[in-house]
């Protein structure tokens, strides 16, 4: 054993004694809440469902509510305890009036557990009585996720308020100890970054200073004044690298660069949470002047996981417990030894983590007054006590707030006190072993774990080779989804803007059709335009017109008769080439987007990456359905199943999403073995030059894929009558598909195949938010829905119903949200709302507006509109009724209709009362009006409690009926069977009496011999 080892068991030891003085519960409030805690440690279900029902608590108004939503999350319980707790919803079912107030009381007890104060006033009844028995405090305003400007001005005005109130009511107080009480204010407000600017956005974080120092300066200056000491908050993952770049611009401003008065926080269960310190020790030693880093684990390990897995990031979290436990003693230890720079506040309730920070001290000779531990209000009460008893400065993480607002904290502490690793469950409810809890965690650490995290960093062609599969067997559901660009890193920021400054050098080149392999140019071009800067043009794309069209269907059908007998396996390797090459250049790709098409940063990789997904989804998919299948095991007689293309396909692709929607319709009827004329949005048409020239670099053969932009009325129109042509497979507007759904009904001259249309058309989609509805998500999904790439998605949200209980919390939100949003040119990178796509857009959806003034109520309509460029402000109807023309008609662009609802059975009256069936949303907190909304919302793809726009190919299948489309469902596991016509080949395999036993269950494919 070390010496460092056996020192921190000595002090632990001595810890565990001094705690044991003072024998209190992991739960120091007796009753209710104890009892709660006990059960949910011993049945997972129950935890899940007491902790949700503890969220939605706040947000219900009648005692029947609270009673009606016990009894949806409890009545199933089915464990040993489930007739208590049945007998107890049953009783609170007699007099709900009375019982929904009784678990009011008592949930809003729980909350006083670890919630301090409801306002200044009353936290400092607490802080006056921590202050007695020698413990400081460090306070946190609560408040609920912040969505808007003006939410954000009311939580600074309230920083302001905590800060003047502290200071005032503690003024003559001392420091516990006496000693280095320079070091450490008294009154220590801790800030949530986030909370001061509705509109972060990870990629943009020179954006987000810029409106959060205004902000910040003047509350640093009045705690400057008062002798006050100012924390910054660690959040999420996507807020760190914007948190510290702030913190280290605000301190080097001459005002405050000698002031030692400010910390941030530094989370260790963050793998570059020690890049990050180190960072900071060398940023601090260039200021000269000291500041402080409170050291926690961190708060967000499972959404951090979660939110990684995904989108296909890295995740930046250690996924053992005692790797966050080893790096926060790793990073212990550089703190201390940089001791002349920093001081160090440590925030842990695990007893090791502190015996070692106490032993570390003692080596390299630090005084205990210069340094502190920080644990939360109401939580290791008896681990407190002894730490002021051993003389240590202790200071109480006090949060301040309302129920409503702290229902996501308390939450999180909850979770946190019954989690299976916790050091406080463990060493108060569980009775582990002291020995056990000191152990070194580097011990603990289980090398032979899977390094999950290093997955997402592999090269691409590895990560997704088959994606897990070996070649001979079918894949199954082993798809795993290509990754998102994460702009939280600086690196792939400036991979972008280096990619929009060479896209921008290529601007104006002009771009040939190909046609069997060959460039063919015209008289005529096609001018793509910028729809940010009208006069700058993109590219000129060479316009088909008939003659090149009839080319055209000659070179796919004369292809045809090799491709199609083309092995699957070939054609799936090509999509895969494909992918890995879309994954190469997908920053250029990206910035093309946001030229041709307006589409802000993160959206124009979405786009991308989900081309990717089509490719690599669609090989998958093929290698599943591409071998023979027996029919049945009968004996005598073998019959296989397989596929076979149908022809020359036309696919004919909308602008707004001009990669993905063009390359996952070309990839399905190229991977099933057509031949494809492939003919882009005008708008769109250089993205659709790019995807060409893709597939050529993949090598596709000639003649297999033809590009051929032009217009659709004219060339498009021709080859959709086309007896030659197969099968259609287009995405667009309800006009063009009906006429094409038509068209393709007439048998012409010469026709040798019914064709098959594939026809994905638009939505009128509804967002239903019911009356518990969790707002801070309601919210933010549905502004994000309605106005995300300026509307014009045939996903996106155009009718909010909301129930009238709740119409007024929800509008108030909803019109503060809309006025916060960015809107201008997508090129800069924290821009959500940028330009429609052409002049013609513009006009129609100006026109819709006007329509709306006529019927309804204007509520918003954002100001401060670019001067150039085709921007449509986000607009707000409200007095929306079912039958006005805005609540029918598919406007296509940045406006929203919010109508009024009765209750949830008018709600989804009004929600289904539409000739659309693309997608609907639903926001609710009961188990049982989510239930009924699943089962009753009519729309290919129904969305609960997330945003009605983003489906991710494989894991939402999507595409609607009724208007929206024939049912069809791109980037599922059945949509290749729309380009494949099924054959069955039997055989007698009995001879003279005689027949095989057993038939194999796949085939290899049915080939002519190659010539």
């Amino acid at each position: 054993m070390s010496a460092l080892q056996a020192e921190v068991e000595r002090r632990g030891q001595r810890i565990f004694e001094l705690v044991d003085r003072h024998p209190e519960s992991i739960f120091s409030k007796a009753g209710f809440y104890q009892r709660m805690m006990a059960l949910s440690m011993r049945d997972e279900h129950f935890k899940v469902q007491m902790f949700r029902f503890v969220d939605v608590l706040a947000s219900l108004r009648r005692g029947g509510e609270i009673v009606r939503h016990l009894d949806e999350y409890f009545a199933d319980m089915r464990n040993g305890f489930a007739p208590v707790v049945q007998t107890g919803v049953r009783l609170a079912r007699i007099a709900p009036w009375i019982s929904g107030q009784v678990l009011r009381w008592n949930v809003s007890g729980m909350a006083r557990q670890f919630i301090a104060g409801k306002n200044p006033a009353d936290v400092m009844k607490m802080l006056r009585k921590r202050h007695r028995q020698g413990i400081g405090f460090t306070v946190d305003l609560l408040g609920e996720a912040v969505v808007s400007e003006k939410e954000a001005t009311e939580y600074s005005a309230r920083c302001f308020d905590l800060l003047e109130v502290l200071a005032r009511d503690t003024r003559g107080w001392s420091d516990p100890l006496g000693e280095n009480s320079e070091l450490f204010p008294v009154v220590n407000l801790s800030v949530k970054i986030s909370a001061l600017y509705s509109q972060m956005n990870p990629a943009d974080p020179s954006e987000a200073i810029a409106h959060l120092a205004p902000k910040l300066r003047p509350l640093l200056r009045r705690a400057r004044e008062l002798g006050a000491f100012v924390n910054f908050d660690m959040e999420s993952y996507a807020h760190k690298n914007t948190t510290l770049e702030l913190f280290k611009t605000l301190f080097l401003e001459p005002e405050f660069l000698d002031w030692p008065h400010a910390g941030i926080v530094v989370q260790a269960y963050l793998r570059d949470a020690e890049k990050d310190l180190w960072d900071l020790i060398n940023w601090g030693r260039a200021r000269g002047t000291r500041f402080t880093v409170r050291l926690v684990k961190g708060a967000y390990w499972d959404y951090e996981r979660i939110k990684s897995r995904q989108n296909g990031w890295a995740i930046p979290v250690f996924l053992q417990k005692p790797g966050s436990d080893a790096n926060f003693e790793a990073l212990t230890r550089i703190l201390l030894e940089n001791e002349s720079v920093v001081t160090s506040a440590f925030g842990s309730h695990n007893v090791r983590s502190i015996a070692h920070a106490q032993a570390v001290a003692e080596e390299l000779g630090i005084d205990r007054s210069r340094f502190e531990f920080q644990l939360l209000y109401g939580m290791a009460g008896p681990i407190k006590r002894a730490l002021v008893d051993m003389n240590y400065r202790v200071r109480e993480y006090c949060p301040v707030g309302e129920l409503l607002p702290g229902m996501s904290y308390l939450v999180r502490r909850l979770l946190e006190n019954t989690s299976n690793e916790g050091f406080l469950r463990a060493k108060f409810s569980d009775n582990v072993s002291e020995d056990a809890l000191l152990r070194d965690p580097r011990e603990l650490i289980d090398q032979d774990a899977a390094p999950a995290p290093e997955r997402a960093l592999a090269p691409f062609e590895e990560r997704h080779q088959l994606n897990g599969a070996p070649r001979e067997t079918p894949p199954g559901d082993t798809y795993e989804n290509a990754s998102l660009v994460n702009f939280v890193h600086r690196e792939s920021q400036e991979k972008m803007r280096a990619a929009l400054l060479d896209v921008r050098l290529r601007l104006g080149k002009k771009y040939p059709l190909i046609i069997d392999g060959e460039k063919v140019w015209t008289d005529t071009t096609i001018a793509s335009i910028n729809p940010s800067v009208p006069e700058e043009v993109v590219g000129h794309v060479a316009e088909a017109g008939i003659p090149e069209a009839e080319l055209a269907v000659k070179a796919a059908r004369e292809a045809f008769n090799d491709w199609s007998f083309t092995p699957f396996e070939e054609r799936a390797r090509l999509l895969e080439r494909v992918a890995t090459i879309m994954d190469q250049r997908r920053y250029e790709l990206s910035a093309l987007e946001v030229f041709e098409v307006g589409k802000p940063w993160a959206e124009a990789d979405g786009d991308i990456r989900e081309a990717i997904d089509f490719c690599l989804f669609y090989a998958q998919q093929m290698r599943l359905r591409g071998r023979p299948r027996l029919t049945q095991h009968v004996l005598g007689e073998e019959s296989y199943q397989h596929y076979w293309p149908r022809g020359v396909a036309l696919v004919i692709a909308p602008w707004n999403f001009p990669m993905a929607i063009l390359c996952g319709m070309v990839s399905a009827a190229l991977v099933t073995g057509n031949t494809v004329i492939m003919k882009p949005a005008e708008q769109a048409a250089v993205a659709g030059a790019m995807l060409m020239e893709i597939f050529e670099q993949a090598g596709v053969p000639d003649g297999v894929l033809n590009f051929l932009p032009g217009k659709g009325s004219v060339m498009g129109a021709h080859l959709v009558d086309h007896k030659d042509v197969e099968m259609i497979a287009f995405t667009g507007s309800r006009e063009v598909g009906l006429r094409i759904w038509e068209s393709a009904g007439i048998t012409r001259p010469g026709q040798r195949e019914l064709k098959r249309v594939v026809c994905e058309m638009g939505g009128k989609n509804a967002v239903i938010v019911d009356s518990d509805a969790d707002l801070d998500e309601a919210i933010v999904d549905s502004v994000y829905s309605a106005f995300g790439y300026q509307g014009q998605k045939c996903s996106a949200l155009s009718r909010l119903i909301v129930l009238e209980e709740n119409y007024g919390r929800v509008m108030d939100r909803l019109l503060s949200a809309a006025a916060s949003l960015r809107m201008g040119n997508p090129e800069d990178p924290g821009i959500t709302v940028g330009p429609v796509i052409d002049e013609k857009a513009y006009t129609r959806i100006k026109e819709y507006i006007e329509i709306g003034k006529s019927e309804a109520k204007l509520s918003y309509q954002k100001g401060n509109v670019p001067d150039k460029g085709y921007f449509i402000p986000p607009t707000i109807f409200t007095n929306v009724t079912p039958g006005m023309r805005i609540a029918r008609e598919e406007i296509f662009g940045p406006v929203l209709s919010v109508l009024k609802a009765r209750d949830l059975t008018e709600a989804i009256e009004i929600a289904n009362n539409t000739e659309f069936a693309l997608t609907a949303g639903f926001f609710s907190r009961s188990p049982a009006n989510i239930e009924r909304a699943k089962a009753q919302l009519v729309a290919g793809n129904v969305y609960v409690n997330r945003s009605c726009t983003g489906a991710v190919v494989g894991r939402h299948p999507f595409g609607g009926f009724k208007m929206s489309g024939s049912g069809t469902k791109a980037g599922g596991e059945d949509y290749l069977l729309n380009f494949v016509v099924p054959r069955v080949v039997t055989e007698n395999i009995m001879r003279h009496g005689f027949a095989p036993d057993q038939t194999p269950l796949y085939r290899d494919e049915f080939l002519p011999p190659r010539r």
